[in-house]
C-alpha cells in the first residue's frame, strides 16, 4: 500500500470522489475567489478617489469617482442617458444579429464547398485588412447618419470571427459520424439540425462572444463618425465641452453593455455544455 491520499473512484460515472476536508478547502477557496473582482474594483475606487483628491491630476482632467457617479445619476434623472443607451443598445443587438446571421449561412457554405472558399477567400480577407474607422465614413455616405449605418459597421466587425468559427465548426464535425448517418439513411436536413448543428455549436459559440464585444465597437465607431445619439455621441459632446465625468459615464455604460452581452452568450454556452452532458450516455 502506498501512503497519502487515495481517491475512489464512482464506479457509475468515473469522477473521483473527493474527502470531507477536500471539499471543505475547494469550497473555501472558492468562497474567497467569489471576492477577488469587488475587491479588485473597490481598490481601483479607492486609488481613484485618492488620485484626484490629491489635486495631482485637474478634475477637468480626471474627473472623481463622485463627479463621475453624480454626473451618471443627473443623466439619468433627465431621461437622456437612458434614451442614448437604448439608441446604442438597439443598433449593437441588430447589428450582431445581422452579422452573426450573414456569417452563419455564408461560413456553413463555405464548409461545404471548396469552390466557393477558393472564390470568395480573398474579398472576405481583404474586407478585414481595411481598419474598420476607414469604412465606417463611406458607410454612413452611402446610407447616411442614421442608426441604418452604424448597423451595418456593426455587423461587418462582427462577420469575420463568426464566419470563421462556423467554418471550423462544421468542418470539425467526425466524418465516422457523417457515414454513420448516410447509413441511416438520414436526410440533408436531418445530417444539419443533428449533427452539424450540435457539432459545430460549440466552436461558433466561441466565435460569438468576440462578436458580442466587437459589435459595440463597430456601433460607437459609427457614432464618432457621425450621429446624433448614442453613447457614441455623448463621448463626442463631452470630449467637446471637456465634461470629462460624461466621457467617463458613456465608457463605462459600454463597458457594461459588452459585459452583459458576452456573459449572456457564456450563460447559453454553460448551458448547452450541460445539456450535452446530461444526454451523453
Amino acid at each position: 500500500m502506498t501512503s497519502g491520499h487515495v481517491a475512489f473512484g464512482d464506479m457509475n460515472t468515473g469522477q473521483a470522489l473527493e474527502y470531507p476536508e477536500e471539499a471543505a478547502h475547494r469550497h473555501r477557496a472558492n468562497r474567497w475567489q467569489r471576492w477577488l473582482l469587488p475587491a479588485g474594483i473597490l481598490a481601483a475606487l479607492a486609488v481613484w478617489q485618492l488620485l484626484t483628491a490629491s489635486a495631482l491630476v485637474p478634475a477637468f482632467l480626471l474627473p472623481s469617482p463622485l463627479a463621475v457617479a453624480d454626473r451618471f445619476l443627473r443623466g439619468w434623472n433627465d431621461a437622456s442617458l437612458a434614451r442614448h443607451t437604448l439608441v446604442t443598445l438597439s443598433e449593437v443587438l441588430a447589428g450582431l444579429s445581422l452579422g452573426v446571421l450573414a456569417a452563419a449561412i455564408l461560413g456553413y457554405v463555405v464548409a461545404k464547398s471548396p469552390a466557393v472558399e477558393r472564390f470568395l477567400s480573398p474579398y472576405i480577407v481583404a474586407s478585414q485588412a481595411i481598419p474598420i474607422v476607414a469604412i465606417a465614413p463611406l458607410l454612413v455616405i452611402w446610407f447616411g447618419p442614421g442608426r441604418l449605418s452604424k448597423i451595418l459597421i456593426a455587423a461587418l466587425i462582427v462577420f469575420f470571427p463568426v464566419l470563421v468559427n462556423t467554418v471550423v465548426g462544421v468542418r470539425s464535425v467526425p466524418q465516422d459520424l457523417r457515414e454513420l448517418m448516410r447509413s441511416l439513411r438520414a436526410t440533408r436536413w436531418q445530417t444539419f439540425s443533428l449533427l452539424e448543428i450540435p457539432a459545430a455549436l460549440p466552436v461558433l459559440l466561441g466565435g460569438l462572444k468576440i462578436g458580442a464585444t466587437l459589435s459595440v465597437i463597430g456601433a460607437v465607431v459609427g457614432e464618432f463618425v457621425g450621429a446624433d445619439e448614442g453613447l457614441g455621441f455623448l463621448v463626442n459632446v463631452g470630449r467637446g465641452l471637456y465634461d470629462t465625468a460624461l466621457v467617463f459615464v458613456a465608457v463605462f455604460l459600454l463597458i457594461g453593455m459588452a459585459l452583459a452581452l458576452y456573459g449572456l452568450v457564456a450563460w447559453f454556452e454553460r448551458q448547452v455544455s450541460w445539456r450535452r452532458e446530461e444526454n451523453r450516455p
